[in-house]
């Protein structure tokens, strides 16, 4: 192994102007890294010890700069708010939202008052990624050249989509683009058709406790659907007692979803109702704006953002205006009030909840951690080595007083409306050891997490799990239950089940109604949809890629969405399972038919035959490892089983054709997967999509592709000397 001279250290830096680091800290950044040992194992995973956590989290940092410094950059200019400044006008109001909420000012001084442990590892994470930037003067950053170490404070949690992305950005728009009037009318938000169908995010967690297990160990699946490519796996070890596996939001410095050597955990998206929306009474009096609240007219608390933008090559600014009241900041109107958004602002908390659950041991001191309450968009299963398995429905949860539906924007000028705190933890909805031996959650009601011993709904406030059934947790709980002793091989099954709930209405109403059409007096059908029905009555409604019914029913049943989603009534989205009774319920036998036509239609002029295989259409392609991907029909690519988890796909593949393509390519769904057993030694399986690294000439772009398109799984190394026998390359960073 050769050292890299400190010579060219300061030669890289110098190299990289605007990200010139001093004689000085390059020093001591590689006096750290001597202290790091990083292993490659043969699938590119880096396995990083450390005399100390901090140690770790440099090592971490070093090494996501190393597989993938683009994401790494790219989370912190949308954390930031300056994604404008990159990618032009278009990002101005996505940054405008996340500015509002908390900006690098408010994070300095959170920074300031943090506890000396916190700001140690705030200091790794900000070294670590400098010091693979001075080592890497060929890298080119597209705007950040230094990262400081009040920055993860911006950006506390791994979800995929944390509370700010949540305030509809076309209501922003409307309102800070327009000169403001107290009764001025904002457009309302339209739904954009283009996103309509988009692939659902979020995730399945399984937990099966010691009565299901065939070894009388608790087993946990670990299998989070996000857009690829969102995380990577990594272990992240130390002398002061830190032993994690995982998957890694790019950027973050804490394994998101994973395990120790004692417990694990495993996140889900959820609809618990963290943050509400406020209708303020706002008016003017000499020229400035006030609110009213318990019969008061109090000022309205007004900022001025300067945001920057790229237009035509340069640089431009945008003033804004922003107004507050103690609810949180204006983010639109209805009406003739004023709409402020309240959410859990607690990024120190958030940020120190994250960290320290990766260094739980048991149930009590995972629970315990949860007090901090940081975690307002995700539910938790759990499971330890001593036998318990566990589930909590959301963490931030506040306290509201009766008699208001927290569902709409409740009324800002009373005091009867505030939070009454939170609520404790012993008060969530959750469940510990049911007594049905398993827990399952993919973004479902809690009402269902454990089959028949799953929590009673009328204990809990209605804000507190809103979450509607799907149906993937539909199958989730039909799987677990008739399975009576799971091991590793059989989780791994239960979670590649192929059965399409939601294809078990829709599809039958479809040929009853099509059968309608042939009883009636001189009854006929559209051309091709006769010799399609026999193909369509034989399915079983399990994927695979051999099946051409699958794809006949997903392209019609597409197309039926499409059709009846401009009928829905006014008001919220539905449920995806009340959409599909609406489509059976309100499409009639002849709009069916002639769908199914229209479809067979489709895949004759695409594909020369309306009998395609499912594998031949759902692809898997990795062509370029850019942020946003390129797909092409002359490339290859890998057939793919399993689909949408919107029909009840517990392994998530959600495909959409792309510019010039006939064949559709994933794009989210199975990121990291892992099952894990908690008995006396911990062992694991694992998979990512495509591979480790981001760049097309690594061995680890593609290396586990063939493993994930088959719903296949690696043995994950997580001992050292199991590591040491699969070591691919030892170094430290800067070596």
């Amino acid at each position: 192994m050769r050292k890299l001279p400190t010579f060219l250290l300061l030669l890289a830096a110098g190299e990289a102007s605007a990200q010139a680091f001093t004689p000085t800290e390059v020093a001591r950044w590689q006096q750290q890294a001597r202290r790091i040992s990083i292993v490659r194992d043969t699938w590119g995973v880096p396995h990083i010890t450390g005399k100390t956590d901090a140690d770790a989290v440099f090592g971490l940092l070093y090494t996501q700069c190393e597989d993938d410094f683009a994401r790494v950059e790219d989370n912190y200019l949308t954390a930031l708010g300056r994604q404008a400044e990159v990618k032009g006008e278009e990002a101005l109001y996505e940054d405008l939202r996340q500015r509002l909420f908390l900006d690098s000012a408010r994070a300095v001084g959170i920074y300031q008052r943090s506890p000396r442990w916190m700001k140690d590892l705030l200091h790794a994470f900000a070294d670590g990624t400098n010091y693979y930037l001075a080592t890497h003067p060929t890298v080119r950053p597209r705007l950040l050249h230094r990262f400081q170490p009040w920055m993860p404070l911006l950006f506390s949690e791994g979800s995929i989509g944390g509370n700010v992305s949540v305030v509809p950005l076309e209501r922003l728009k409307a309102f800070y683009s327009q000169p403001k009037k107290t009764s001025w009318q904002a457009p309302f938000p339209q739904a954009d058709p283009r996103h309509a169908d988009d692939e659902p995010v979020g995730s399945n967690g399984f937990a099966i406790g010691a009565s299901k297990s065939a070894s009388g160990h608790p087993l946990l699946l670990i299998n989070p659907h996000t857009s690829f490519y969102f995380r990577s796996e990594v272990q992240m070890t130390s002398a002061a007692g830190l032993n994690a596996y995982g998957a890694v939001t790019w950027g973050q410095f804490f394994i998101y979803q994973g395990f120790n050597e004692k417990c694990g955990w495993m996140h889900t998206s959820s609809q618990a109702d963290s943050m509400d929306e406020y209708l303020e009474t706002v008016t003017q009096q000499d020229g400035k704006y006030v609110y009213q609240y318990d019969g008061q007219q109090l000022p309205l608390a007004t900022d001025t953002l300067s945001l920057v933008y790229l237009k035509d090559g340069q640089r431009r600014r945008r003033p804004f205006t922003t107004y507050h009241t103690p609810h949180g900041p204006v983010v639109g109107q209805q009406g003739d009030k004023w709409v402020t958004v309240k959410m859990m602002n607690m990024p120190l908390e958030a940020l120190e909840q994250s960290y320290l659950r990766t260094k739980a041991h048991d149930y009590a001191s995972f629970q315990e951690v949860m007090r901090l309450n940081g975690n307002a968009s995700n539910n938790t299963v759990f499971a330890d080595n001593t036998g318990t398995i566990a589930y909590w429905h959301g963490n931030f949860m506040p306290r509201r007083p009766a008699g208001y539906d927290y569902s709409q924007p409740v009324d800002g000028s009373t005091k009867a409306t505030e939070w009454q705190g939170l609520h404790k933890v012993e008060e969530l909805v959750q469940v510990k050891n049911p007594a049905s031996g398993f827990i399952q959650n993919c973004n479902s009601t809690p009402y269902t997490v454990a089959g028949p011993a799953s929590p009673a709904k009328g204990q809990y406030p209605t804000y507190m799990a809103p979450d509607a059934e799907n149906y993937r947790g539909i199958n989730a709980v039909r799987v677990l239950s008739r399975q009576q002793a799971f091991t590793l091989d059989t989780l791994v099954v239960a979670a590649n089940d192929p059965h399409l709930a939601g294809f078990e209405q829709l599809l039958p109403s479809l040929l009853h109604d099509c059968q309608l059409l042939l009883d009636e007096p001189g009854g006929t059908l559209p051309p091709g949809v006769e010799a399609a029905l026999p193909v369509l009555r034989a399915w079983n409604l399990s994927y695979s890629k051999t099946s051409t019914a699958q794809t006949l029913a997903t392209y019609w049943a597409e197309r039926m969405q499409r059709l009846a989603r401009p009928r829905l009534p006014t008001g919220p989205p539905p449920d995806f399972i009340s959409f599909i009774n609406f489509i059976i319920e309100h499409t009639t036998p002849e709009e069916k038919a002639t769908a199914l036509a229209e479809t067979i239609a489709e895949l004759k002029r695409d594909f020369g035959s309306w009998q395609v295989p499912w594998g031949e259409v759902n692809r898997y392609q990795r062509l370029t490892g850019n942020i946003n991907e390129t797909f092409d029909d002359k490339q290859p690519s890998r057939p793919v089983a399993f689909t949408s988890s919107a029909w009840g796909s517990l392994a998530a593949f959600g495909a959409r054709t792309y510019p010039g393509t006939k064949k559709r390519y994933g794009g989210v769904g199975n990121s990291f997967v892992a099952v894990v057993e908690f008995g006396p030694r911990v062992v694991a399986r694992s998979v990512v999509t495509g591979g480790q690294a981001s760049r097309p000439d690594s061995p680890h772009f593609l290396d586990q592709a063939p493993l994930y398109c088959e719903g296949q799984f690696k043995d994950v190394l997580f001992y050292p000397e199991d590591v040491a026998q699969h070591a691919a390359r030892t170094y430290y960073p800067g070596e």
